[in-house]
C-alpha cells in the first residue's frame, strides 16, 4: 500500500486522458451488464410458468386463432380441471412506439386459473362486471400516469385499426415475481361484440395433476390432427420457452457485441497505457536507479492500469443497475422481471480489472525491461 499514492500520482498527472479511458471502461461495462441481463432475463423467462398449465394453440404458429368449439371437447379431456382463452389485441395507446402486451381474456376463467395476479377484491368484482373494463398492471399505470377509473382510448393494429375503443381502468393488479407488471386485460366478450370476427387465439388448461401433462396433450393433438385447425398442445413453461426462442439466437448476437465491445475498449485502454509510459519513461529509468526493481515497476505499472479499468468497471455497474431499476426497465413489457443480477456484477468486475492487466502488460513489460544508461544519457 506504500506505492498507492505514486500510482495515484501517475494517474492524475494527465486528468483528461484519464477521465477519458475512465468513461471508455465505464461505458464498455455499461454495455456488457445491459446485455448480460438481457440474456439472463430470457433465459429466466423459459423457466416461467406452471408445469401444471398447459397452453392449446395452433399448431402452425401462435399468430393462427382456433375455433370456440373447441373449448367444449377440450373441457372433457381427463385429467383437465378447468380451460379458459385469451387472444392477442396489440393494442396502441396514442404513440405506435409505446408498446405493451395487451389482451382480450375470458376474465373468470383467467381469475381461476392465473392466481399470480394479485388484485384488491373489491377492483376484481369492478372489473367482472363492466363489459369495458380493464385490468393493468403497476408498472403500465406509472408509465402512462394513469389512474384508477380513468377511461383511456386504445386502437388495434389488428381489430379495427381505424377505430379506438374505449376502456375504464377498473383494476390494477400486481404480478408476482418473473411476471410482467406493463400488461393490459379486458374482457374477450367485448373484443367479441366489437369485432367482425374473432376467435381465441390459445387456450389455458389447468391439470389435476402436472404428471398428467403428456397424456393430455397427446389426447387433444391426435384429436385435432386431421382437422383444418390441427393443435399444439405443451405445458406453459415449454410454451413460453417457445416465445423467447422466437427471439431468435439473441445470446448469440448478444455475446458477440460484447466481445466486440470488449477488444475495442481493451485497444483504447492499452493504448492510452503506452502513451502515458512513453511519457515517464526517464522517470523510470531514475526510479530504477534509485533502486526500485524491475518486478516493481512492472506491478506500478500493471496497477495503474487496473486502477482505471477498474473505477470504469465500478461506474458502469452501478450506473447500470441504477438506471434500470430506477426506471424498472422491462423492454415495454417483453423482459419481465429485468434486472442487473449480482453474478452479472461480479462477471462485469473481473472483466474489468482482466481488461486493466492486459492493457498494461506490454507497457509494464517495456518499463521492466528499460535501459537505464542509455535513457539517462538520451534524457541528459
Amino acid at each position: 500500500m506504500k506505492y498507492a499514492r505514486l500510482v495515484w500520482v501517475n494517474l492524475i498527472r494527465n486528468k483528461r486522458r484519464t477521465i477519458l479511458t475512465t468513461l471508455s471502461v465505464a461505458t464498455a461495462l455499461f454495455l456488457f451488464v445491459a446485455l448480460r441481463s438481457v440474456n439472463t432475463t430470457l433465459e429466466e423467462a423459459r423457466h416461467v410458468g406452471s408445469e401444471s398449465r398447459m397452453v392449446v394453440r395452433n399448431a402452425i404458429s401462435v399468430v393462427f386463432t382456433l375455433p370456440e368449439a373447441y373449448y367444449s371437447w377440450i373441457s372433457t379431456v381427463p385429467g383437465v380441471r378447468r380451460v379458459t382463452w385469451g387472444n392477442w389485441f396489440h393494442g396502441i395507446y396514442q404513440d405506435p412506439r409505446d408498446f405493451f402486451p395487451s389482451f382480450a381474456v375470458d376474465v373468470d376463467g383467467y381469475f381461476a386459473i392465473y392466481p399470480e395476479m394479485v388484485i384488491p377484491e373489491d377492483q376484481e368484482q369492478a372489473f367482472r362486471r363492466e363489459r369495458t373494463a380493464a385490468m393493468v398492471g403497476t408498472g403500465l399505470m406509472e408509465r402512462f400516469g394513469w389512474r384508477l377509473g380513468q377511461t383511456i382510448g386504445l386502437t388495434s393494429l389488428i381489430y379495427s385499426p381505424e377505430q379506438a375503443w374505449p376502456f375504464t381502468i377498473r383494476a390494477v393488479y400486481t404480478p408476482l415475481p418473473g411476471w410482467t407488471d406493463e400488461a393490459f386485460y379486458f374482457h374477450y366478450d367485448y373484443l367479441y361484440e366489437m369485432s367482425d370476427w374473432v376467435q381465441p387465439g390459445w387456450y389455458v388448461l389447468e391439470l389435476d395433476d402436472a404428471s398428467l401433462a403428456a397424456t393430455v396433450a397427446e389426447t387433444i393433438d391426435e384429436h385435432y390432427e386431421n382437422s383444418r385447425y390441427a393443435t399444439r398442445t405443451e405445458t406453459e413453461r415449454a410454451f413460453q420457452s417457445g416465445l423467447v426462442s422466437m427471439y431468435g439466437n439473441v445470446g448469440l448476437l448478444m455475446n458477440a457485441v460484447g466481445i466486440a465491445v470488449f477488444f475495442a475498449i481493451l485497444m483504447v485502454a492499452a493504448n492510452a497505457m503506452m502513451m502515458a509510459a512513453r511519457e515517464r519513461t526517464g522517470e523510470v529509468a531514475v526510479l530504477k536507479t534509485l533502486g526500485f526493481s524491475d518486478r516493481l515497476l512492472f506491478g506500478l505499472v500493471l496497477a495503474e492500469a487496473a486502477t482505471i479499468t477498474a473505477i470504469g468497471g465500478v461506474l458502469g455497474v452501478i450506473g447500470a443497475k441504477l438506471l434500470f431499476e430506477g426506471t424498472n426497465f422491462q423492454g415495454a413489457g417483453l423482459l419481465p422481471g429485468f434486472e442487473v443480477k449480482l453474478s452479472t456484477a461480479i462477471v462485469g468486475m473481473a472483466i474489468a480489472i482482466l481488461l486493466g492487466l492486459i492493457s498494461g502488460l506490454v507497457p509494464a513489460w517495456q518499463a521492466a525491461r528499460l535501459p537505464v544508461a542509455q535513457t539517462l544519457r538520451r534524457v541528459a
